[in-house]
C-alpha cells in the first residue's frame, strides 16, 4: 500500500531555489516518491496516512567524506596542519583497527552518531585493515544506512606499523571486492587510496584496474594542503598537475569522489567537469587544519558536481547540517578575498549539496522527485524558537544553524524508517 506523510515539505530540484508544500504530502511506494502533492486526495482508501502536524519533511543528509577509524580523534590535535596532525594523531589511531574487538567498539558508536545526526547516506574511509574493513560494512548494513566503504590503500611514506607492500594491497583489495561486492544492498565497497604521497604508480595503476574489473567507484583525496601539492609535484613531476596523477592511473571517473578540492589549478576543475568526477566539499576540515577555503563557486560554474564533506576526524562535527552552514560562511569569506566574482552560497545551494548533489553519487537519492528513493528526515524545530510568522524556509534555515539530532524526529532510508542502530 503506498503511504502518504503529511507535513511541510521542503526539498532542492534545482540549487537555487527550495520546493516548499506547506501542510502538502509526499506519496511514497515501494519506497520511491510517486509524487509531492499540494492536499491529499478525497479518496484515501489507497494511502497509508502518517500526519507529521507542524513538522518539516526534508530530504536526509549526505556525507561524501567521512573517515571511521579516525571518531575517536574528534576535537583532538586541530591546532596543526594536514601532514604533521596524519603523522601525530591519524596514523597512530588507524594502527588500532588490526583489534576487531577494538574497531567493532568504535564503529558501532559511529553508525549511532552518523544515525542520530541525520545523515542517511554516506562514503566512509575504513583503514587498511581488510576484517575491520568488511565489519564496518556489516555494522551498516545492519544499521539500514546506505553507504560506500572503502579499504584504505597504502604502500609508501606512511609509518612501518601501517604500511602494506604493494602486492599484499593489491592482493587484500581484490580478495575484499571478491567477498563484498555483491554482499549487501545498500552497503557497497568502493577503491580507496588514501592519496598520491602513500600510493606508489605500481599500486595506483592495479587499483585503478580493480575499479574496472569490478565496476566499484573511487575515492581519494587531492589538493587539501598546499605543502602535499607540492609534494606530489615532487613526487610525479612526470604529470602536468596533481589530477592528472589520477587520471593517468585510472582513477578519475563518473564515479569518483576527490575530497578537498582547496588548490586545484583552473585546467585540473575543468578535466573534472569533463570526466565527471565529485568534488567533496569539507569546510569544517579545511578550517581546522589550516588548509584553505574550496572555492566551490568556482567549480559550480564549470559544471563540477559538488558533495558535502564532514571529514571526520579532521572535522570536528558529525553533523552535514554544520557543514552547510560552514559552506555558507566560507563561501561568503572566499568572496570578500577574491575579486567579488565568486558570489556565496544561498542556504538553497548550501542544502542541494548536503542532499541531491552527494545523493547523486547514490543514483536518485536526495530529492523528492518522482521515482526518489525516499530518504528523509522529520523535524521538529519548536524547541529552536517561535513558529508563528516564520516562513517555512526561515525554519528550516535556524534548525541548519541553531538545531541538532534533538530536533530530528524520525529518519527514512529507501522509505523505511531507521530506528537508533543497536549492536
Amino acid at each position: 500500500m503506498a503511504k502518504a506523510y503529511q507535513g511541510h515539505i521542503l526539498y532542492t530540484k534545482d540549487p537555487d531555489r527550495f520546493e516548499i508544500y506547506e501542510n502538502g504530502a509526499v506519496i511514497v511506494e515501494d519506497g520511491k516518491v510517486v509524487e509531492v502533492l499540494k492536499t491529499l486526495p478525497e479518496n484515501l482508501e489507497a494511502l497509508e496516512v502518517f500526519n507529521m502536524g507542524d513538522r518539516l519533511i526534508i530530504p536526509g543528509f549526505v556525507d561524501l567524506h567521512f573517515h571511521a577509524p579516525q571518531f575517536p580523534n574528534l576535537g583532538l590535535g586541530l591546532d596543526k596542519e594536514l601532514l604533521p596532525w596524519l603523522e601525530d594523531y591519524t596514523f597512530p589511531e588507524e594502527a588500532k583497527y588490526s583489534d576487531l574487538d577494538y574497531a567493532e567498539s568504535v564503529y558501532t558508536r559511529v553508525a549511532k552518531e552518523i544515525w542520530r545526526q541525520g545523515t542517511t547516506r554516506i562514503v566512509l574511509f575504513s583503514s587498511v585493515h581488510k576484517e575491520s574493513t568488511q565489519l564496518l560494512m556489516s555494522i551498516f548494513d545492519r544499521a539500514g544506512l546506505g553507504a560506500y566503504v572503502g579499504k584504505v590503500n597504502m604502500d609508501r611514506n606512511c609509518p612501518d606499523f601501517l604500511v602494506e607492500s604493494t602486492m599484499d594491497s593489491i592482493e587484500a583489495t581484490k580478495a575484499w571486492l571478491e567477498a563484498t561486492v555483491n554482499l549487501y544492498p545498500k552497503v557497497k565497497p568502493l577503491i580507496t587510496p588514501r592519496f598520491v604521497p602513500t600510493c606508489t604508480s605500481e599500486l595506483m595503476r592495479a587499483l585503478g584496474d580493480l575499479a574496472a574489473e569490478y565496476n566499484v567507484p573511487v575515492q581519494t583525496h587531492i589538493s587539501e594542503n598546499q605543502a602535499e601539492v607540492d609534494w606530489v609535484r615532487e613526487l610525479h613531476p612526470e604529470s602536468a598537475d596533481y589530477a592528472t596523477v589520477y587520471e593517468d592511473h585510472g582513477l578519475m571517473g563518473d564515479k569518483t569522489i576527490l575530497a578537498h578540492c582547496v588548490h586545484n589549478t583552473d585546467a585540473e576543475i575543468e578535466k573534472m567537469s569533463k570526466l565527471g568526477v565529485f568534488a567533496a566539499h569539507c569546510p569544517n576540515a579545511n578550517y581546522n587544519l589550516a588548509s584553505g577555503i574550496m572555492p566551490v563557486r568556482k567549480f559550480l560554474n564549470a559544471g563540477v558536481k559538488v558533495g558535502l564533506g564532514t571529514d571526520v576526524g579532521a572535522g570536528h562535527k558529525v553533523s552535514i547540517a554544520s557543514v552547510m552552514s560552514t559552506a555558507i560562511q566560507a563561501s561568503k569569506i572566499a568572496w570578500l578575498n577574491s575579486d567579488r566574482t565568486l558570489a556565496p552560497l544561498s542556504t538553497s545551494e548550501a542544502f542541494y549539496l548536503g542532499t541531491k548533489g552527494g545523493g547523486a553519487y547514490f543514483g536518485k537519492v536526495g530529492s523528492f522527485e518522482p521515482g526518489y528513493e525516499f530518504d528523509a528526515l522529520v523535524i521538529d524545530d519548536h524547541r529552536l524558537g517561535v513558529t508563528e510568522g516564520r516562513t517555512v524556509e526561515e525554519r528550516l534555515q535556524r534548525f541548519l544553524y541553531i538545531g541538532d539530532d534533538r530536533d530530528i524526529i524520525s529518519r527514512f532510508v529507501s522509505g523505511d524508517e531507521i530506528m537508533e542502530p543497536t549492536k
